[in-house]
């Protein structure tokens, strides 16, 4: 067991936020970690669409390493990829304190963090200080200052900063914690989204002569005729997408929540989240499916769960609520789990399991 893992109990014991502030100084400090090769368990898949070879479908989610401090560090847990941010072309503190808050009995957490972030002049430092290693692509998510008065322009400026040095990069349309950004999701504003975003692309991969993945990150809170729309606009606008990542946190507040913070404002995630991510997930992978790479992200805490959220689309799963609650040790036992339940179905490979669920795939 890892050091982050035996320490685990008394980290619990900070607030939140401290906890993860403490997490983050002990990662930098790089003692006790593991060394965890990513292709022990024999699961690797490589995105069709992106062209990304993952020695395992499991990653890392935006917003643990907010200001690609640790991407090294995590590296060493077993994760396939990993995705830093959300990074901001200005440094902001975010939202007033409380704002992170666990919810211990739903196994959940709701945050109203607001991009708080060192800003993009750092962020770009610490990924060229640390590359990414060859076996775990790392990617950048990109976001908008809350005092932009475009946050488009905001896209066009982190897809400029980061594209030489990530893997990939994500456009993070789907925050709920910064006023308007989720108004970008609506059919118009998307389309504009999407056309400026494609050409920042095309001019930064001109600049680095190279393509780079390019993923958006859509919110789990989105109706029938809302969902349409984006799928609608991403097969026009954004035919340079490589994918989408579905999804981010959502506002809703199931009945079933019993925790004193249930009520608390912000995007809940973790294990309250599974079930309606992976519905939007099967939702747009029925339409998207084949033509873009899907990442199934939201609630994942065990190897069950995403092999659900394959089964349901993704070509690739994230995780990260549930770090905090069951320490980084987590990401062996998911991909182990995952691993004895694809040989349990007869698959032999993730690619031949995503989607199995889909009526099309049927």
């Amino acid at each position: 067991m890892s050091l982050p893992d035996l320490a685990l109990p008394l980290v619990k014991k900070l607030s939140p936020e401290a906890a993860h502030s403490a997490t983050i100084s002990g990662l930098k400090l790089g003692i006790g970690l593991p060394k965890i090769s990513p292709d022990r368990w024999g699961i690797p898949v490589e995105l069709p669409k992106s062209g990304l070879h993952l020695a395992n479908p499991v990653g890392l989610a935006a917003g643990f390493d907010k200001n690609a401090d640790v991407h090294s560090a995590m590296a060493r847990f077993g994760f396939g990829f990993l995705e830093c941010g959300t990074v901001t072309p200005k440094p902001q503190p975010g939202n007033p304190k409380p704002r992170l808050f666990r919810l211990t009995e739903d196994d959940g957490v709701i945050n109203r963090m607001g991009f708080n972030n060192h800003g993009l002049d750092y962020f770009v430092r610490r990924l060229r200080r640390a590359p990414p290693r060859p076996d775990c692509p790392v990617g950048a998510n990109v976001g908008a200052n809350k005092t932009s008065d475009d946050f488009i322009a905001d896209y066009e400026t982190g897809i400029a900063a980061v594209y030489p040095y990530g893997s990939y990069l994500t456009i993070n349309i789907s925050s709920p914690n910064t006023p308007g950004l989720r108004g970008l999701q609506g059919k118009a504003a998307l389309q504009e989204l999407l056309t400026r975003c494609g050409a920042a692309c095309s001019a930064a991969r001109a600049d680095a002569g190279a393509e780079k993945p390019a993923f958006l990150k859509i919110a789990p809170d989105l109706d029938d005729a809302a969902l349409a729309d984006i799928v609608d606009t991403v097969r026009g606008e954004g035919a340079w997408l490589s994918g989408l990542i579905v999804s981010n946190t959502t506002l809703d507040r199931p009945a079933s929540l019993r925790s004193a913070h249930a009520s608390e404002s912000g995007g809940l995630s973790g294990a309250p989240l599974m079930e309606k991510s992976t519905r939007v997930l099967k939702d747009v992978a029925s339409e998207l499916f084949g033509d873009f790479d899907l990442i199934g992200c939201g609630g994942i805490s065990s190897g069950a769960d995403a092999y659900a959220k394959i089964r349901a689309g993704a070509h690739a799963v994230q995780l990260y609520s549930a770090l905090s609650i069951h320490g980084p040790g987590l990401v062996a036992k998911v991909n182990a789990d995952l691993a004895e339940r694809l040989h349990a179905d007869g698959f032999s490979s993730v690619a031949e399991a995503a989607g199995a669920d889909l009526p099309s795939r049927a």
